[in-house]
């Protein structure tokens, strides 16, 4: 069996042989935003009511379309797609066939163009694997139903007699067929496949091999992954589960480095840990965090998620967890904050701004509703207020939510106020930022029990992240922080969400600790600060994805910004290597003459605009 240290080893010496393949690559997910999409309910292109995978095509680029200088897609990196194989179920958590696509969605054609058109944005596409179970229309499970001598019989789990046991939530799991018992931990009609067969064993790597090698699928959700092996009446985390995972991650990493894998482990923070060790998965989600999240918004008070995050951050090595609010089992998180925006807008400023990689469940970005059955919290995607949400022109397989007039992508998208436009610039802000995506991550003290505040840093960067979760403004926001090993020193602060503002400067002691800061502006009702401390040489600042272009550079008198007729001014900052302010200037050329030689920080506002910036050289 390959060892986790083996499969590093495996992954440096692929790397080493086919050098176009990164490391960086290899684990590509520490830097994606994923979204989650429920194909059927995404977009239908051909009219029949039912989302489909060429629908989905045409939608990529409201997800991404791949041009950084544009403003109109929501920036989201990578996709997870719920089952996208042959089911007799709506939702397909119940496969007849582990090697196909759902008619209802199109084929395996339709499904590379899908492939190629994300990859084309850059838009990495993960599905659902569904191992534990088949559907009991699976060809192999009627075979085994048919007859004792199938040579499918023991790809499932039989028993004489009943076991008697219940499952972990009190459920049936054992039921009569034919005069046996069969086991289901979910429910009759998704038998569990028998991984103590090893004709299962080297049959779920096959599928993972096919979508992998052929269809050419950046990664795997598992669903259901705990429960893969029982042992008696330990029907989850038996020791036969973890070697499993383990052995079938590592057939096709030791191809495949850069395909990942993320496990929906429904279980307490703990539980979930040992998925990622030992080289068995990436990450899994991180179901407690979510949970702390929105009951700490309820609460109004920043406590339990607070406490929630400390666990999990000691808990899980190299940040290898999932972030989300809510997903297809769970009432959408806009209905648990009591369809409150400026809660939903706390929310996603929250796990953005997490260690871990975030997922988002399709609709959460506009404040869809859905709670009680599974169908109402998978509706279809409202797009406009034209007739059925813009989602189809024929008679949607489940009906729309009441609310999708008023809405709907279109409204959100021309509302720079609107819960859509704060999941773009969350999304935009963690992107650019290493430090938001894989830096470390320390609580600061607070003098404040209505806010939280935390560091994200990296060995040159540091971002002070607060969150107020109260309906009522702070304005006495100090902090205190532990070590951090960054260079000691006075050093400008600037707002990365509101850049017009003037901070206080912040003083790095010993090791880099902040021993009391005060920003000097008020933290906004359910509102975030998220304050970059300009350590040289790495100044970082909000910037849109369009290229600052300064002339002449290097220059020794005159400064010279290009923009366009219609861009207005608002204000101009030149910054030392120390990130002291130097220079203001409310035009677009000036001199520096009165600079010393060296290398300065130039940062432009233009109205209507997030900060922009560039470097320049005085000679």
């Amino acid at each position: 069996m390959i060892t986790h240290r083996l499969l590093q080893r495996l992954v440096l010496g692929f790397v080493f042989l086919f050098p176009h393949i990164s490391i960086s690559q290899a684990y590509w997910w520490k830097d994606a935003v994923f979204y989650e999409v429920f194909v059927r309910s995404f977009y239908d292109s051909n009219g029949d009511g039912k989302g489909d995978i060429n629908g989905l095509i045409e939608k990529l680029d409201y997800l991404n379309d791949g041009n950084p200088s544009t403003q109109s897609d929501l920036g989201v990196t990578a996709l997870w797609l719920m089952p996208i194989m042959p089911s007799p179920s709506y939702h397909g958590y119940d496969v007849t066939d582990y090697y196909g696509v759902e008619s209802d969605y199109g084929n395996r054609q339709a499904f590379k163009n899908l492939i190629d058109s994300a990859h084309a944005r850059g838009i990495k596409v993960i599905i659902d694997l569904v191992m534990n179970h088949s559907s009991s229309s699976h060809p192999w499970f009627q075979s085994a139903l048919g007859s004792v001598n199938s040579p499918f019989r023991d790809y499932y789990i039989w028993e004489d007699s009943n076991p008697g046991f219940t499952g972990p939530w009190g459920q049936t799991v054992w039921h009569p067929r034919n005069g046996k018992w069969n086991y289901g931990i979910f429910w009759n009609e998704m038998p569990d496949l028998n991984y103590r067969n090893t004709s299962v064993q080297t049959e779920m790597k096959s599928v993972a091999r096919f979508w992998t090698d052929s269809m050419h699928v950046d990664g795997f959700r598992l669903d259901a992954i705990q429960y893969l092996v029982e042992d008696g009446t330990q029907l989850s985390g038996t020791p036969e589960t973890f070697a499993y995972i383990e052995d079938w991650s590592s057939n096709f990493k030791s191809v495949h480095p850069e395909v990942m894998t993320v496990g929906e482990i429904w279980s307490p923070t703990a539980v979930g840990v040992p998925y990622v060790q030992d080289g068995r998965l990436d990450m899994c989600f991180e179901f407690d965090l979510a949970e702390s999240i929105i009951s700490s918004l309820l609460a109004n008070s920043p406590n339990t998620f607070q406490n929630m995050m400390n666990t999990v951050n000691t808990s899980f090595p190299e940040s290898r967890y999932g972030t989300f609010l809510t997903n297809h089992d769970i009432n959408r998180s806009f209905d648990q904050l009591g369809q409150n925006t400026d809660k939903a807008k706390l929310a996603a400023a929250v796990y953005l701004t997490l260690p871990g990689t975030p997922f988002i469940y399709y609709g959460e970005e506009i404040g869809m509703t859905g709670t009680g059955n599974d169908e109402t919290k998978r509706k279809p995607m409202q797009w406009s207020n034209l007739a059925n949400a813009g989602f189809s022109w024929g008679t949607p397989w489940e009906p729309l939510a009441s609310n999708y007039n008023l809405v709907n992508v279109a409204a959100q998208q021309q509302d720079n106020t609107s819960l859509w436009h704060t999941y773009q610039q969350f999304i935009s802000v963690r992107k650019e930022n290493t430090a938001l995506r894989k830096g470390a991550y320390k609580v600061m003290a607070d003098v404040n029990t209505e806010l939280i505040g935390y560091a994200r840093y990296t060995n040159d960067e540091l971002l002070l992240v607060i969150h107020n979760f109260t309906g009522n403004d702070v304005s006495n926001a100090a902090f205190a922080l532990g070590a951090t090993n960054l260079p000691e020193g006075n050093y400008a602060v600037i707002d990365l969400l509101h850049p017009e503002d003037q901070l206080a400067t912040v003083t790095l002691g010993a090791g880099g600790n902040i021993t009391n800061y005060e920003p000097g502006v008020d933290v906004a009702a359910y509102g975030t600060r998220i304050l970059s401390v300009q350590i040289a040489p790495g100044f970082k600042t909000i910037t849109s994805n369009k290229s600052l272009l300064i002339y002449p550079n290097p220059t020794d008198d005159k400064l010279q910004i290009l923009a366009n007729d219609n861009q207005v001014l608002e204000f101009i900052r030149v910054f030392d290597v120390l990130g002291n302010l130097v220079m203001n200037s409310n035009k677009l050329d000036f001199s520096v003459k009165s600079l010393p030689a060296g290398n300065y920080l130039v940062q432009v506002k233009f109205q209507n605009e997030i900060l922009r910036d560039s470097k320049f050289i005085k000679e």
